[in-house]
């Protein structure tokens, strides 16, 4: 459960009414923080990463002696004094080499960690590629390659997946312009290795390019701008499950009410549907057609000697004038 503090006096009961949680959250701020060793591969990307998330980035260099797994309880410290619920720790050592430690908050509290390595060999910072890089501020497209990132049991993709979508997706916006879209990241898994280690997680980020084409869709290419890594999967922290329900619950009042019998299709149009009482059809008034009525004078298959046909020159008997009828054998 998250804990719960009670405000001394009513200079810190303002700021705990500043932290409480609004319908509409501000952008979420990532702290950078490097351990008492860190090598300079990861110093120099934990640089890149914070270039990439300016101006919602907070990048400290000072040495911190912290070991996330073992006590998160400075990684909360940090946390709650800079308003910041996500944090990338970069640490160095023997048994974990060139290590990244993503880690989000909720509340004050830690939620969820995942350990990334960076394999030496293979990683190139944003500097060692030449062209232009992506504009400040601007959000990236976000694509996963792998059937291990749609597993439907949680696991340490699942919990990748997650954490590095929360990491990039930037603010929230109502509208999208299409010369924002400048850059995507690409994460794709491989297969697992024969040895029976866990598949790598290849990071790759493209300068998104439109050129003419002479019609009204623009060609577009792509060009590798950096940062380029591989990271193989350490250790993992899952949420707690009573923590993670409450941080997915949904604020009342930002949810627009559902209309009884009002649907919007595909394409966008208002579709309504209407209920109609039960109809009498014997009411129901026909068009009327002139070849279906029967002229006067014409004979009749059934009832003829009943009809009886009374000449123009009938007088009405009042008058004194017999009236004279014709009958039909």
């Amino acid at each position: 459960m998250l804990r719960q503090i009670k405000p001394k006096n009513a200079r810190s009961k303002r700021e705990l009414a500043k932290r409480e949680p609004l319908a509409h959250e501000n952008t979420k701020v990532v702290l950078f923080l490097r351990g008492t060793t860190c090598s300079s591969l990861v110093q120099d990307l934990l640089s890149d990463f914070n270039a990439l998330k300016r101006p919602f980035s907070i990048r400290f260099t000072k040495k911190n002696q912290i070991h996330p797994f073992e006590d998160a309880s400075s990684l909360e410290f940090f946390s709650q004094k800079n308003d910041a619920s996500l944090l990338l720790f970069g640490s160095h050592s023997k048994k974990r080499p060139h290590c990244m430690t993503l880690v989000r908050c909720f509340g004050g509290q830690v939620l969820d960690m995942l350990e990334l390595y960076v394999v030496k060999d293979t990683a190139r910072t944003l500097a060692q590629f030449k062209g232009e890089k992506c504009k400040v501020g601007l959000k990236p497209l976000l694509s996963f390659s792998g059937a291990q990132f749609e597993s439907p049991v949680s696991n340490q993709y699942t919990l990748a997946k997650s954490i590095l979508t929360d990491f990039f997706r930037g603010g929230e916006s109502a509208t999208v312009d299409v010369e924002g879209l400048q850059y995507m990241i690409n994460f794709a898994a491989g297969e697992d290795t024969q040895d029976g280690s866990l598949a790598r997680i290849h990071m790759r980020c493209w300068r998104i390019i439109t050129k003419r084409s002479g019609q009204k869709v623009p060609r577009v290419e792509v060009e590798e701008m950096g940062p380029r890594i591989d990271f193989s999967i350490g250790r993992t922290k899952e949420a707690e499950a009573s923590i993670w329900k409450e941080a997915m619950k949904k604020p009342k009042g930002i949810e627009t009410k559902v209309k009884k019998n009002i649907e919007t299709d595909i394409v966008g149009d208002k579709i309504g549907r209407i209920h109609l009482g039960k109809q009498d059809l014997s009411e129901l008034q026909t068009r009327k057609m002139k070849g279906l009525k029967r002229d006067r004078g014409t004979d009749t298959e059934n009832g003829a000697d009943d009809i009886s046909i009374v000449s123009e020159d009938d007088v009405d008997a009042t008058n004194g004038v017999e009236l004279k009828r014709q009958r039909i054998a």
